[in-house]
């Protein structure tokens, strides 16, 4: 029987899986961060810092696929702790600049252990990492394109 409204079931749509996956790793990241004094959102800027050292708000807004509006106060909290500094590019006061400080980059070291703690909880080999990450960022691309 051909139902108009199958379209509109829980388990037919694509959003929801990705949703609640999204959230329970996030839960899980929790515990894991909260012995490093960051929050998920402020972990991932981190990342980005830990490799780039120094950016554009605007750049890293757009690795993290965030607006302004929800850096700010991220990269406040962040430089209160002493993790980042912001400060006006000299060649173009409208840009604000991000970098990581020393204490930053030691935090890297503590954070070490994450990545192998999220791999045992996901468990997953390395090949469906692999395609998963692919498929996703597929994903990213194409709404991020419309």
């Amino acid at each position: 029987m051909n139902n108009k409204y199958e379209s509109l079931k829980l388990e037919n749509q694509l959003c929801f899986p990705l949703y609640a996956c999204s959230k329970e790793i996030i839960r899980k990241y929790k515990p894991l961060l909260d012995k490093l004094d960051l929050t998920y959102t402020q972990y991932i800027a981190m990342m980005v810092l830990w490799d780039k050292e120094s950016l554009s708000v605007k750049e890293l807004g757009e690795f993290l696929y965030l607006d302004s509006g929800t850096l700010t106060p991220l990269l406040k909290k962040l430089e209160q702790k002493g993790y980042i500094t912001r400060d006006r590019d000299s060649t173009d006061e409208r840009v604000l600049k991000v970098k990581i400080t020393e204490s930053g980059l030691k935090l890297r070291d503590d954070a070490l252990y994450v990545p192998e703690e999220m791999g045992n909880c996901i468990k997953l080999d390395q090949e469906e990492v692999v395609f998963l990450y692919k498929i996703l960022y597929k994903i990213l691309r194409n709404v991020e394109g419309e």
